[in-house]
């Protein structure tokens, strides 16, 4: 018998957490105003995690509600990926917390590191294990909880970031939903665009190296904004190629949230309205690979898709890595 050839997006769910800092707040602390972040950024607030509020916890909370909204039975997840680059610890994997967690028995667990990029990335190999048959139910959660490294003394950037998780329920159909093509690629040269030097085993955390803060994340902001918005429009162009489509039939766009100017610029290069863009990193900031499932689940949410449109998610991250999925929206009937 031969595998179903879809993985539908059965189910849905998103965490943040508790604390909202607005700009307003941080304008407080830094030399910094709620116009400079607004017009440089599009950024009003971020949600910032508190010490109980970790990586594998906002990924529970965002797992749990996916797997309640889709329907599925605890024990027909075989398969869960989390997409992160602030795991809870060096290992074992983030995932096999929240597998613990969530009372998964029979399922296998796995991170996923691709920064920004994350849950395109996952949503890709997720897809992949559903079709070739070695997994008929998957839970993918992109969780990010970057304030943690993030310098509060660095106007340029501690405004960006926010905390939060996005899931979704991949399940395997006959019907044709979910991913119908993706792009993803990689320019590893340019890895000390946007990083974290020190804590891994390049650079071992030392006392002299975290006085320097370099625990921290930096990043190339003009040369970064560059590379993505030709990384997301060249692989979004790709993957709406290959899916046999032209960008003309796409619903809706939802791009990585980092900043507005760059999702603007995107807009602009794929020559297509800012309306088709959903927006939403004026509440949240960037959440690193939380940002496209958690807007995807707001455009759900806020009824901006109905079974059968076609969806294009597109995201970009340090690495430096990009991505984009053409996804017809819509829930598998039980196979």
């Amino acid at each position: 018998m031969s595998s179903p050839p879809y993985a539908a997006i059965r189910g849905w769910g998103m965490a943040v957490p508790r604390r909202v800092v607005t700009n307003a707040e941080l304008a407080r602390q830094i030399d910094t105003s709620d116009e400079w972040i607004r017009s440089r950024t599009g950024i009003s607030q971020r949600h910032v995690a508190g010490p109980d509020e970790f990586t594998s916890v906002l990924a529970t909370a965002a797992g749990r509600e996916a797997l309640e909204r889709a329907g599925v039975a605890k024990t027909a997840v075989d398969t869960v990926i989390v997409a992160t680059c602030t795991p809870d610890r060096p290992f074992p994997a983030t995932a096999s917390t929240v597998q613990h967690n969530l009372g998964l028995p029979n399922a296998g667990a796995f991170d996923l590191a691709a920064a920004c990029s994350g849950f395109v990335y996952g949503l890709s190999v997720g897809t992949g294990l559903v079709k070739s048959g070695m997994s008929r139910t998957l839970l993918l959660i992109a969780a990010d909880v970057f304030t943690h490294l993030i310098d509060w003394q660095d106007r340029n950037t501690c405004v960006l970031f926010g905390d939060g998780a996005g899931a979704v329920v991949l399940q395997a159909t006959t019907q044709p939903q979910g991913v119908l093509a993706s792009n993803i690629g990689s320019w590893g040269e340019g890895e000390t665009m946007m990083a974290v030097d020190v804590g891994g085993t390049r650079q071992p955390a030392t006392p002299a190296l975290l006085e320097q803060r370099r625990q921290y994340v930096y990043m190339h902001g003009r040369e970064i904004f560059k590379h993505a918005v030709r990384g997301m429009c060249e692989s979004a162009e790709r993957a709406v190629a290959d899916a046999g489509l032209n960008l003309a039939a796409i619903k809706l766009v939802v791009p990585h949230q980092a900043n507005l100017r760059i999702i603007e610029a995107v807009a602009k290069r794929l020559a297509l309205p800012m309306e088709r863009f959903f927006v939403n990193l004026d509440r949240y900031g960037n959440t690193s690979a939380a940002s496209v499932p958690i807007a995807l689940y707001e455009a759900a949410q806020q009824g901006h898709l109905v079974a059968g449109d076609l969806v294009l998610l597109t995201a970009f991250g340090g690495g430096l890595t990009w991505g984009s999925c053409v996804v017809r929206w819509g829930s598998a009937l039980p196979q």
